[in-house]
């Protein structure tokens, strides 16, 4: 079939060369620009892509000389997508500049749209998907403002692309959907058999292998019956990556040995390259694992030739993964490296987008993981925390170097380096680095004046397929409910808007205070306390010195109060330390290095109660109820700070907003939550729905993120306002969006808290803090002051309340 396309493009070249021949003989320059246009556009279909570049270059030359700008454009699009076929895409770009600038010149706003697809696939190949999602954005504008299905098609299926390699799956299903649908709509057979393809990749990173192939082998169909050998190809790349994730080795080899036969045909550079880097992944899978350099050193080649920057990094990856297998840890190590450079930098051309970012480190965990855990498996334990610390909050740093105002990099060694020096050189408190893999937890201490202690624990009895991870997790439901959180089955994972549609739940308090009584969750576990001690603690106990600590959490870990671990001898750990939470060492360096008179000196924000009575649910019932105590929480702190404190309706989002970046303090009473603690406030005026929009009264992430914060203290005294989503990253929640804003230090706390336990706590803390203690010790002695209290005692009252970022003191007044 391919034989019989390859005779029928070779008489199409025939006539086009004759239509050039005529054109030549007549003197018809307009005629015989056509024909190079039309020989350069077969013969890229042919994949005579060299030739096909010539001809593009000739038809170029006719244009201009004719000084015909919209076909010049053209010429100019022809040409980069020629330049883009061989995969030199810094050319390919250049020229499509060019035909953008033309396009806008002439108003061919189709022309523009095109010219903007193009740039996009482009810089998608080059990694720099910020650039590339901003232009398929432009041109699925122009599309539906012209009406043209099949360009709108078109673009959602870039975008999804897009956000398929940022490791957006689900978003990226979203949009590939969109153009299945119109593909069908419009009958393009050759852009349906795409959007299956594209899908299959989704579902497939999902981990819904079944799914995945019935999609791939749809595009097979359609691209076969279109005898569309680039279809094929690529449906064939796609059905071997996929038994290649089942296991099935030889059949995947099969297609991949089938892809690349074709990438061969059609010229295809950058296809062969992947094309050999599958086959690696297929041979390794079989244990043969020089076979496998071969064709990962293949791949790298062509990677470096066409300047593929995700096949570099994938090639890199895959061979340290197979120098490790075979012994060579420090050959391995290097290729590691090389990996997690060329990640650090597609990351760094996200620029300002953070939600990329986070989904980006994500995406490539395994490349960073890879490298520290090898270099402990050469005992370089230094070398492997600087490694493991560069891949740590990377988007927050980037957060913190921008509010600050630094342009250092942070991705940089030495910049690492500088940081674990700093750590031993200038901070006092003990601080401790923790990071999990498999089975075994990581710890490196900081003592000053005796270095970095490296400490390994591997967790025994684990059950198979379990690991470090699960294991800690399974503690920590023992010991403070479902998932760690203090929280009942039956409550977990309740936001704000999956509430509005219940009847009969209330939250009466800055929580769930009817459940919080009505559960055993909460009660005090010292077995499944002491285990968490042991597991995570106990490695490093003969080192903990002083009276601090300082504690970079991973993973689960970064949902614990340790303070309420207990010791062998039964005492709790804050009954000996004060202890803080940092995001990464370079976050809190960051901070700590942040212009003397970034932060306030004075002011503060207390909210407190907000009028939520208008957020109801279909039938108009309230979902969210008043917070009694946490009115007379905030009009106490106002007392003791002398600042009146917006309570109920004064409480809106819009007046927090606008108060928020000019002062020392915030302090937020209110309903938060349940997964990404954000805030509920009251709506602002204006709305004219019957039920008040999100915007209105949610305090979000994005707009906490959108404002500069110049407070030392934020006290978010609302359920879960430390909880987030436990990525690479970190927690990435509410808290974590206020240190990224500039806030010095956020409190906050893990899981749904007692209404007057809150108050009672809040209230010793500032009457400590208006004394001039810091907010550690502040919160260290309000901790210890509820503890002995008949009434709130127990572990869930006051263990849940986190100190995040640096220690600050307030300006309220002395040590008594």
């Amino acid at each position: 079939m391919y034989t019989k396309m390859v005779e029928r493009s070779s008489k199409v070249i025939q006539y086009y060369k004759q239509h050039l021949s005529i054109a030549k003989a007549v003197g018809n320059r307009t005629e015989e620009g056509r024909a190079y246009c039309n020989l350069g556009i077969t013969s890229r279909r042919l994949g005579d892509l060299k030739q096909a570049i010539e001809y593009h270059k000739q038809e170029l030359c006719i244009v201009k000389e004719l000084g015909d700008r919209a076909r010049e454009g053209a010429a100019y699009g022809n040409l980069g997508n020629a330049y883009h076929s061989v995969g030199d895409f810094k050319q390919a770009i250049w020229h499509h500049k060019q035909d953008l600038s033309i396009s806008k010149e002439v108003g061919d706003r189709v022309g523009e749209g095109s010219a903007y697809g193009n740039l996009g696939n482009a810089y998608h190949r080059l990694g720099d998907f910020k650039h590339a999602l901003n232009y398929h954005q432009q041109r699925l504008s122009i599309m539906k403002e012209l009406g043209n299905k099949a360009g709108e098609g078109a673009a959602y299926g870039d975008l999804g692309n897009a956000y398929f390699r940022l490791g957006d799956f689900k978003q990226a299903i979203e949009y590939h959907q969109h153009n299945l649908s119109i593909a069908k709509e419009v009958g393009d057979r050759v852009g349906e058999g795409a959007a299956y393809g594209n899908l299959g990749n989704a579902h497939y990173s999902l981990g819904q292998f079944q799914e995945a192939v019935e999609y791939h082998k749809q595009h097979l169909r359609i691209a076969d019956n279109l005898e569309d050998r680039a279809g094929k190809g690529s449906a064939f790349c796609n059905l071997g990556n996929v038994h290649d994730a089942i296991g099935d080795f030889e059949q995947a080899i099969t297609y991949h040995m089938k892809y690349l036969a074709i990438a061969k045909e059609i010229g295809d550079s950058a296809g062969e390259g992947t094309a050999y880097g599958n086959l690696g992944c297929a041979f390794r899978g079989l244990g043969e694992h020089e076979q496998a350099i071969v064709y990962y050193e293949q791949h790298l080649n062509i990677a470096n030739e066409v300047g593929d920057r995700a096949g570099q990094a994938f090639a890199c990856y895959f061979l340290g993964y197979s120098f490790e297998l075979l012994g060579s840890l420090r050959k391995a190590i290097e290729y590691y490296r090389s990996s997690v450079n060329l990640y650090n930098d597609m990351r760094a051309l996200l620029f300002s987008e953070d939600e990329w970012k986070i989904s980006f480190r994500s995406l490539h965990q395994h490349v960073y993981t890879a490298l520290w855990t090898t270099l402990l498996k050469i005992q370089d334990t230094d070398e492997a925390l600087c490694a493991v610390e560069q891949g740590r909050a990377q988007a927050l740093t980037d957060l913190l170097n921008f509010q600050y105002g630094f342009r250092v990099s942070p991705s940089s060694s030495f910049a690492h380096r500088e940081t674990l020096s700093y750590f031993l050189r200038d901070v006092s408190q003990l601080t401790v680095f923790v990071a999990l893999e498999g089975d075994t937890i990581n710890s490196w201490v900081f003592c000053k004046g005796n270095g970095v202690q490296f400490r390994q624990k591997k967790i025994d009895n684990i059950p198979a397929g379990e690991d470090a991870t699960t294991k800690l997790q399974n503690l920590m439901k023992i010991a403070f409910g479902e998932n760690g959180i203090g929280l009942p089955v039956k409550c977990e994972n309740r936001s704000l808007d999956e509430l509005r549609g219940d009847e009969g739940l209330l939250l009466n308090t800055h929580s769930c205070q009817d459940t919080l009584h009505s559960t055993s969750f909460y009660d005090n576990n010292n077995q499944s306390l002491r285990q968490l001690y042991d597991v995570v603690i106990g490695p490093f106990a003969d080192l903990l010195v002083g009276n601090e600590i300082i504690i970079v959490p991973d993973g689960p870990l970064c949902m614990v109060p340790f303070a309420a671990f207990v010791d062998p001898d039964s005492r709790y750990l804050n009954d000996t330390f004060r202890i803080r939470i940092v995001p990464s060492l370079t976050s809190l360096k960051l901070i700590k290095d942040s212009p003397q008179d970034y932060h306030r000196q004075d002011g503060a924000l207390i909210v407190g109660d907000p009028c939520v009575v208008e957020v109801t649910n279909k039938r108009g019932k309230p979902i969210l109820s008043q917070l009694t105590h946490a009115r007379i929480e905030v009009r106490k702190i106002g007392e003791i700070l002398n600042t009146p404190p917006l309570i109920g309706r004064e409480a809106t989002k819009e007046n927090v907003l606008k108060q928020i970046c000019s002062v020392e303090l915030v302090h937020i009473a209110a309903h938060g939550d349940a997964r990404t603690g954000e805030i509920a406030l009251a709506p602002n005026p204006g709305w004219t729905s019957r039920i008040p929009k999100e915007e209105d009264y949610i305090l979000k992430v994005a707009d906490v993120q959108a404002v500069q914060l110049r407070a030392k203290l934020v006290v978010l005294s609302c359920c879960h306002s430390g909880r987030g989503t436990v990525t690479a990253e970190g927690v990435v929640g509410i808290a974590r969006a206020f240190l990224g804003a500039g806030a010095r230090s956020v409190l906050v706390s893990l899981w749904a808290i007692d209404d007057k336990a809150a108050m009672e706590f809040m209230i010793r803390f500032y009457t400590n803090l208006s004394c001039g203690y810091s907010a550690s010790l502040s919160l260290d002695r309000a901790m210890k002051s509820l503890r002995v209290t008949e009434k709130f005692g127990a572990v869930k009252y006051w263990a849940p309340f986190v100190l995040i970022g640096d220690d600050v003191e307030l300006h309220f007044g002395q040590k008594e």
